[in-house]
């Protein structure tokens, strides 16, 4: 439910409104406006007498969220959600942002060097994982501390804002120590005691979809994450479980625009994952910006035959900076532009970090 203050309604009728709801036994959420103020009830049963807030002074009106997710809906917030990296660069506004790196953090050298390539071509944001979660357990796990190391000294080098998965609650805050953004990966899209402990670890969150996850589950398992005081959440559309073996998963483009009309968060779209294959990353990155995503997370490696995970679908650099191109054309064609790291921000130093010819693709 979402109580709806008059403009002019003073901060004591505000306050009155928020004491009766908790004399209710229900939280209140005041949230002001540009115009005014909204309060949302949460802990709602079904069996509120909305005339008992009604009638209170101030209060315009009173409108019953019919979505089973409430903070996550657009019937909670009309405004889109913007989240702000400690880089400056905003998420969830006009401009895309294109987030770039490897799928695994594999050495010092490795995240120093693709990290600086990906800066220089256009990413603001730098992903690799240093906790990986592998269907088969014989498979590269990750350097995880280490690896949160190796991130850390790859933002300061380069200013890229750092976005890495939590696989469990302790690995969470690790890595909301570390990285600007915590990554809540397909395998956990539904673990919702790592939903409750990243909602609660003060950092932004990026939750992927399930790999058979519907709309309204991972719209619900968004709502745990508000639900604990974080609204700083981005969703990912990433690929769903499909008969067809053609490609990894099916890319489901119909959710990016679907999700958008249906909550105020931020849109990404994750096309390495959605398809599995290297030549489908930037078609398929082409038309997710098309389709109205906030953002892109790609996977990008130095040499991707030599990737301890997911070499298939990662690009080369030199194809990465072609996707950047190609999507910064798409975007100005629908009135977007692609984010930049605000003048000023520290450029890649050292040997790792040195401007060199790009690879090129296999």
């Amino acid at each position: 439910m979402l109580i709806v203050m008059d403009h002019r309604a003073t901060p004591e009728e505000i306050e009155r409104v928020v004491d009766v709801i908790g004399a209710m036994g229900y939280g209140a959420k005041p949230m002001p406006g540009r115009q005014r103020t909204a309060i949302g009830l949460v802990g709602n049963d079904g069996r509120i007498d909305s005339a008992r807030l009604e009638g209170l002074p101030g209060v315009r009106e009173v409108i019953k969220v019919s979505k089973p997710y409430k903070q996550v809906s657009r019937e909670w917030r009309e405004e889109d959600t913007l989240i702000e990296f400690g880089n400056g660069v905003k998420l969830g506004g006009p401009e895309v942002v294109v987030m770039a790196g490897p799928c695994a953090v594999e050495g010092r050298d490795q995240i120093l060097d693709i990290a600086a390539q990906v800066r220089e071509m256009g990413a603001t944001v730098l992903r690799g994982g240093a906790f990986k979660p592998r269907t088969s357990p014989y498979s590269f796990q990750g350097l995880g501390a280490k690896g949160l190391e190796h991130l850390a000294e790859a933002r300061e080098r380069t200013g890229l804002a750092i976005v890495t998965e939590a696989v469990d609650a302790e690995s969470a805050e690790q890595v909301a120590e570390h990285a600007d953004m915590i990554q809540i990966g397909a395998r956990n899209m539904q673990n919702y005691r790592l939903l409750r402990c990243a909602g609660r670890a003060g950092k932004p969150v990026l939750l992927k979809r399930g790999m058979s996850a519907t709309i309204t589950e991972l719209l619900l398992a968004a709502e745990y994450l508000l639900s604990e005081g974080n609204a700083a959440v981005a969703l990912c559309e990433r690929g769903v479980r499909s008969f067809d073996q053609s490609t990894r998963n099916l890319l489901d483009l119909t959710a990016v625009p679907l999700v958008k009309s249906l909550t105020h968060l931020p849109v990404l779209a994750d096309p390495s994952h959605g398809t599995g294959v290297r030549a489908k990353v930037t078609p398929m990155a082409r038309a997710a910006v098309a389709a109205g995503a906030d953002g892109l997370i790609v996977e990008v490696h130095p040499n991707p035959p030599e990737a301890l995970s997911d070499g298939a679908q990662s690009l080369y650099p030199a194809q990465f900076g072609e996707l950047v191109g190609q999507c910064g054309s798409i975007a100005a064609a629908i009135g977007r532009s692609l984010a930049a790291l605000p003048v000023g921000e520290p450029a890649a130093d050292g040997p790792q970090a040195a401007t060199r010819p790009p690879e090129t693709p296999a």
